[in-house]
């Protein structure tokens, strides 16, 4: 059984389908895993353990009985705490919902339990998603499998330190300034922000309406590509509540002919450049397609050195109305440490002409960006500037706009791991194509991952 928890999404359902093992046996698997690990790591903070149970063995009964089985049908899932669950508690991280029961389901998960998924509970999370490592006042911090005293990164730290400790097959993560993408960095997973209005953020503790909404985006997160390919053509596509998700396409990485994908990269976004090992790893990676005869150039989009100025003042142009919203709305008078630090700093407010020269500037850097690619296809870089920070490590927000960037420009992003520092940590490399290209992003991904080989897992020996 250890065996199969090392296994692809798709080959676990189709081992469940096919009752080489029953989705009772699977399911206890994971949970006797989060358990296991729970002590250590805290990332899956609302367990469902008796309906997960009662729920695969109703797919088993129904697979006897002769029930076509969903894409998903008897496979156990975890959801980030952000996620509306309809039957489970979903806290947002903040104190206001603390036993708060949605009664309905966020679209993107909603979708993968009509595949036949099965929830074993909620990840943790930063309060509204809103910090780049783990922690809130309801559960307290995540930590990192491959090192305790390291953070998994935010906002789906939970979901990554369960992916990369076994404690479940996949996760949903979202993503607004790389809460996918870190996440899946400093834990050594594979995660994807995918195209803005690709997936729709209905039922996400960050709103689907109003100035920062097109920033969101819901997507998967596991231990494999083909993984990430898997979920994301099954949560994909407009659900008519979501003003931003739009009806596209969506296209199966096996249709890219990977070798004729022009392919640009660069080490530093000229806003911080990243600690050597970093640089080391997107090199590798540049090795590995030069040296099978791909296009590879050094090339760096065309207005990149903006994106934390744009960003910063994007956040500030609502002059913290969001952030009031949902504290008021979710009834919480006692916000975590991130959010007070957020109010506190709070700009003084944009008049009319800076907030539209603020949505001029945004745009203008979206078609500046969108020329790389006339030249390219694929675009690889660092996706931080460091590795797993310490928990109490100050945090220097240039590092993240390597993730950033891409969360306003819309592109879609992949994150596979490269390598590993001298203190054992993870290194991502981030892969990106322009809108609605996931496809092609997935598939040089697929590719390099199978050359780059089979990293260990953690080796925290937890629950082994």
């Amino acid at each position: 059984m250890d065996e199969l928890l090392e296994q692809p999404v798709r080959q676990i359902a189709e081992a469940i389908r096919t009752r080489q093992v029953t989705s009772k046996q699977v399911t206890r698997a994971f949970l006797d895993r989060i358990e296991a690990t729970h002590p250590a790591l805290n990332a899956v903070v609302t367990l469902s353990a008796e309906a997960a149970m009662k729920s695969a063995e109703r797919a088993d009964l129904a697979l006897a009985g002769g029930e076509t089985p969903g894409l998903l049908f008897g496979v156990p899932m975890t959801i980030k705490d952000s996620l509306d669950t309809f039957d489970t508690v979903t806290t947002w991280g903040t104190l206001g919902r603390r036993d708060f029961r949605p009664g309905r389901d966020a679209t993107c998960v909603e979708r993968l339990r009509n595949e036949g998924a099965i929830l074993m509970g909620k990840t943790n999370t930063p309060e509204f998603t809103l910090s780049f490592k783990t922690d809130n006042l309801v559960f307290g911090k995540t930590c990192n499998p491959h090192n305790v005293e390291r953070t998994p990164g935010g906002s789906s730290g939970g979901a990554a330190a369960a992916i990369a400790a076994r404690c479940t097959p996949f996760d949903l993560g979202t993503d607004t300034g790389g809460s996918i993408r870190l996440p899946s960095h400093f834990c050594g997973i594979a995660g994807i922000k995918p195209t803005t209005g690709r997936v729709p953020c209905t039922g996400n503790a960050l709103p689907s309406t109003g100035l920062l909404a097109p920033l969101s985006q819901p997507g998967p997160m596991a231990k494999y590509v083909d993984d990430l390919a898997y979920l994301l053509e099954i949560i994909q596509g407009p659900d008519n509540q979501d003003p931003h998700a739009v009806p596209v396409p969506w296209l199966s990485p096996d249709s890219v002919n990977v070798e004729a994908l022009r392919v640009g990269y660069h080490l530093d976004n000229g806003i911080k450049s990243p600690d050597q090992p970093i640089k080391d790893a997107v090199n590798t990676v540049i090795d590995l397609i030069k040296s099978s005869g791909k296009t590879v150039s050094e090339a760096r989009p065309s207005g990149l050195e903006m994106a934390a100025f744009i960003y910063s003042r994007l956040f500030a142009a609502d002059d913290g109305e969001m952030v009031d919203a949902l504290l008021e709305d979710c009834h919480t008078d006692r916000p975590s440490q991130p959010v007070a630090d957020m109010i506190s700093r709070r700009p003084d407010s944009l008049g009319a002409a800076e907030f539209a020269q603020v949505i001029n500037l945004w745009h203008n850097y979206q078609s500046s960006m969108l020329s790389y690619f006339n030249q390219m296809d694929i675009l690889i870089c660092p996706v931080n500037g460091r590795t797993a920070l310490a928990h109490d490590e100050t945090e220097d927000f240039s590092n993240y706009t390597y993730t950033a960037a891409y969360n306003l420009t819309g592109w879609p992003s992949v994150v596979i791991r490269a390598g590993t520092d001298p203190d054992g940590l993870p290194i991502g490399v981030q892969i990106l194509a322009r809108p609605f290209a996931e496809h092609q992003a997935l598939a040089l991904a697929a590719w390099l991952e199978e050359k780059l080989g089979k990293f260990e897992p953690p080796l925290l020996n937890i629950g082994s």
